[in-house]
């Protein structure tokens, strides 16, 4: 089982996107998710996280400008991206928080440009 991000794309500075990861009800109903990032040459990073009960945190350089937000009933977490910079630009993942290692997928390029 993969969780497959979308909603990726192209944007200049000061964009905005919205990316979305939909789970099965088994995966998503019972877990903490988050969404991860990995840009060139770097490690991947937490970005986000929305715990089972909603209460969600952000990593500091997307405060402000990230939102992340679950719909339980339709099993799908979202990442709302307003402000974007090109720092932002990188592959985005979903996955649960702590990371099940089998859940990563292809996930979606996000390029911000200047």
């Amino acid at each position: 089982v993969q969780l497959q991000a979308s909603g990726g794309g192209l944007v200049q500075a000061g964009g905005s996107l919205r990316l979305s990861c939909a789970a099965s009800r088994s995966i998503f109903s019972v877990n903490n998710m988050g969404w991860y990032r990995q840009a060139p040459g770097k490690q991947r990073e937490l970005v986000a996280l929305v715990t089972s009960g909603g209460r969600t945190n952000y990593v500091d350089s997307v405060k402000g400008r990230f939102t992340i937000a679950r719909d339980n009933a339709k099993n799908t977490v979202y990442l709302q991206m307003d402000g974007l910079k090109p720092e932002d630009t990188a592959l985005y993942y979903c996955n649960t928080w702590p990371i099940t290692p089998r859940y990563w997928g292809q996930g979606t390029q996000v390029t911000v440009s200047s």
